[in-house]
């Protein structure tokens, strides 16, 4: 299925019942299986995704910068930034996920071309009827689909909740979308969204959130990002690491969670902003609950339902989840910006997290003497008007 068809009822905001606490400011992840029985098989498509992404314009491998004074506060090994501040042209890693999803999501359309190009993909969909490629967004995603469709010569509609600032939706507007910017909250976007393919033969949903239904393209969405951390893999050259991962609806960190289950000795934690810890509320009881949302500098993490595909690989692999303030986001952005690293609130919540697991109840197997740790920097700062290229 690359549209959607799912019942209403299913998707995402659609849970009632009674409010979850807000979880611990730490939540170890009780209910973790372990990994050794869930090894996925190897992604078959691997080769041909970086093939793809390797050909797209920009393309190329993203820095990994040490910081070795953070590591010396920790007493860990290496703490390293696996620098997402410039992906593919845009200020964020959503390309990967995007640009991947919808040239599978097209070429199951149109017909799989012979080899995974844009040029491929466009000689395969001129002659046909065109579609609008459809998405809600918090930001970067939607501007990630919305720069796929113009490489594409495609129309995008992007909706939008009106919590995200003017710069960021004026970025997505500049990428030739037709945005919609809705008064409701991320989840409700989503829903609108959904609403507006259903259905539709000439609209086609591209959403980096999963419910009962709509599963196809947002799994694409998560293979892409392997991408990321393949690379990640191949800079460190040496053992496994402790991935620290900006978590919203929990595409990013399905990605993390299905690195970790492939390759022995890698372990993940996530972090989100306290106004919306949807996924260490979930971890906290052992199955997906939705949480109310707030104002946040972390707009992109603002999400209240953990994606339906992802959280069940979160809930068997994850060591635990994290959430941390505005302010604590603010400080670690400025510490990494004294190393050179350009990153905005998501990116820097991953340092603010690790910051405080240090010492944190349950983490001390995390944190000990030999441990690398990747912090992944998922997006560059805002600027005054416009979001950063």
């Amino acid at each position: 299925m690359t549209n959607s068809r799912a019942s209403l009822s299913s998707l995402p905001g659609a849970v009632s019942g009674a409010v979850p606490p807000v979880p611990d400011r730490w939540t170890p992840n009780r209910h973790r299986s372990g990994v050794a029985s869930r090894r996925p098989a190897p992604d078959a498509s691997g080769p041909a995704r970086l093939a793809f992404h390797r050909q797209l314009p920009s393309y190329a491998v993203t820095p990994l910068h040490d910081l070795p004074s953070v590591a010396a506060d920790l007493g860990v090994a290496r703490v390293a930034v696996k620098d997402e501040s410039s992906r593919l042209g845009l200020p964020a890693f959503k390309m990967l996920g995007a640009s991947w999803a919808a040239y599978r999501a097209l070429a199951a359309r149109y017909g799989e071309p012979e080899e995974p190009t844009l040029k491929a993909l466009r000689a395969r969909i001129e002659g046909n009827a065109p579609v609008t490629l459809v998405t809600a967004t918090d930001g970067n995603h939607g501007r990630a689909v919305a720069r796929m469709a113009s490489l594409l010569a495609l129309d995008a509609m992007v909706l939008i909740p009106d919590v995200v600032s003017e710069a960021a939706i004026q970025a997505v507007r500049d990428e030739g979308a037709d945005v919609r910017v809705l008064s409701e909250g991320y989840d409700d976007t989503v829903r609108a969204a959904a609403r507006l393919c259903e259905d539709s033969a000439d609209r086609l949903l591209v959403q980096d959130t999963s419910w009962p239904g709509y599963e196809t393209v947002p799994r694409w969405i998560v293979d892409g990002y392997a991408t990321l951390f393949e690379e990640a893999m191949a800079q460190l050259g040496s053992g496994p690491a402790l991935l620290v991962v900006p978590a919203g609806v929990g595409s990013l960190a399905h990605a993390a969670a299905l690195h970790c289950q492939r390759y022995v000795g890698w372990r993940a934690v996530t972090v989100e902003p306290e106004a919306a810890p949807c996924i260490a509320a979930s971890l906290a009881v052992g199955h997906s609950v939705t949480t109310p949302t707030s104002t946040t500098t972390m707009a992109g993490l603002n999400c209240g339902t953990p994606s339906s595909l992802a959280f069940p690989d979160l809930l068997a692999t994850l060591d635990g989840g994290i959430w941390v303030t505005d302010a604590e986001a603010a400080e670690a952005g400025a510490r990494l910006a004294e190393a050179g690293i350009d990153s905005g609130p998501c990116g820097a919540a991953s340092l603010a997290a690790l910051q405080y697991l240090k010492g944190a109840a349950g983490a001390e197997h995390l944190l000990t003497p030999g441990r690398t740790v990747v912090l992944l920097n998922t997006e560059a700062a805002p600027r005054k008007g416009v979001l950063p290229e």
